[in-house]
């Protein structure tokens, strides 16, 4: 049995309204539950070609067309994103140039050096887990770079005349390489601007934000990471699973599902990951869920182990996938789940109030929360 679960939408002047209300949440039990919600433009976050990234970053279209459209041909992703960064480079020539120009206006007679740069966490989504910080360096930035997992409503809390740059990621296309990112991270600094380098989650959890502050510190780039509530905190406290409980879990490990190599085993499974009393996250594991599930039941996970997949979540499209690990990935594929979709294994999702399995020790644990 399996709980396919899909959080109603809900404006965001009635997020407080849900939150106390929880009898609220519609629900379908269901073995065959289907939806209409792709990776659309209906989704919160910035797909690789939607309608609302061209919008947003027209800006750096001018030299070659005032009206930018998605790509109609995506079969030659890598000529989409060579086309695409070369329509960009005249704008990001000339922001440089006004950003140099204004800094050595600026400094004449002192002795200026190069902007900062942040890397900042937007959480797992919904714009109200962002940190007091981190909204005020978003409006106080001069160039921000996003990727993919920023959700459209935290980018509208950047200032009207701030430039905002997609470089976001996604399962066979790179919008840009994270070489390309170190760069035009030192470039913009180093002309003195304010550059925001906008993160889904937490910057330095599975986010290569070690990555980009090695590169700008060994330049002399100063850098400041503001941290964001990291996937697996966000989605688990919107499903009431702690991810530690007293006598259920001593321990949370964190696993990406990603393959170095694109395939469909996961990058390592360590025997000990399979240990009943550690929660296992999983991010990115969707399409090496099948083998991961599989390779913790040969270590010996019980076959049994609770487990939860959510899609898109703390957003108004959240849906949640409950299952025991030896039908989980069959329940995913069969409510056609898409990325971002975060995976919680152990026996703490049982404590949600939304796990379908009515057990004695579930039951009793959840009232005692």
């Amino acid at each position: 049995m399996a709980l396919v679960q899909r959080i109603p939408s809900f404006s965001s002047n009635l997020r407080n309204w849900k939150r106390t209300n929880p009898t609220n949440r519609s629900s379908v039990s269901s073995l065959h539950y289907k939806t209409q919600i792709t990776a659309s433009s209906s989704s919160p976050f910035t797909e690789k070609h939607s309608v609302e990234r061209y919008q947003r970053d027209q800006w750096l279209y001018k030299a070659s067309t005032p009206s930018p459209s998605p790509p109609s041909n995506q079969k030659d992703e890598v000529f989409v994103r060579e086309n695409d960064i070369a329509s960009q480079l005249p704008e990001l020539k000339k922001l440089l140039e006004v950003l140099r120009e204004k800094r050595e206006s600026g400094c004449r007679g002192g002795d200026c050096g190069p902007g900062d740069v942040y890397l900042v966490g937007t959480g797992p989504g919904d714009p109200e887990l962002l940190t007091l910080k981190a909204v005020r360096v978003i409006q106080s930035a001069d160039l921000l770079l996003y990727d993919r997992l920023v959700s459209n409503d935290v980018l509208e809390l950047v200032a009207p005349d701030a430039r905002l740059l997609y470089v976001g990621k996604t399962a066979g296309y790179h919008s840009r390489t994270q070489e390309e990112i170190h760069e035009l991270l030192l470039s913009f600094a180093e002309a003195g601007a304010t550059v925001v380098r906008l993160k889904g989650g937490d910057p330095l959890v599975f986010g290569r934000g070690g990555e980009e502050m090695d590169f700008l510190q060994q330049q002399g780039i100063r850098v400041q990471v503001i941290p964001g509530i990291t996937a697996a905190s966000g989605i688990a406290a919107e499903l009431g699973i702690p991810l530690t409980h007293r006598g259920v879990a001593t321990s949370v490990r964190f696993l990406t599902g990603h393959s170095r190599k694109g395939g469909t085993d996961p990058l390592f499974v360590a025997e000990n990951a399979a240990d009943p009393d550690t929660t296992l996250v999983v991010y990115m594991g969707l399409g090496t869920l099948p083998s991961l599930a599989q390779k913790l039941m040969d270590h010996g996970l019980p076959c049994d182990t609770p487990a939860v997949a959510v899609e898109r979540g703390t957003t108004p499209l959240q849906r949640n996938v409950f299952a025991e690990l030896k039908d989980f990935a069959t329940e995913i594929q069969s409510a056609g789940l898409v990325s971002p979709t975060l995976i919680i294994i152990g026996k703490v999702v049982e404590l949600s109030p939304l796990w379908p399995h009515c057990t004695k020790e579930s039951s009793c644990l959840v009232e005692t929360r």
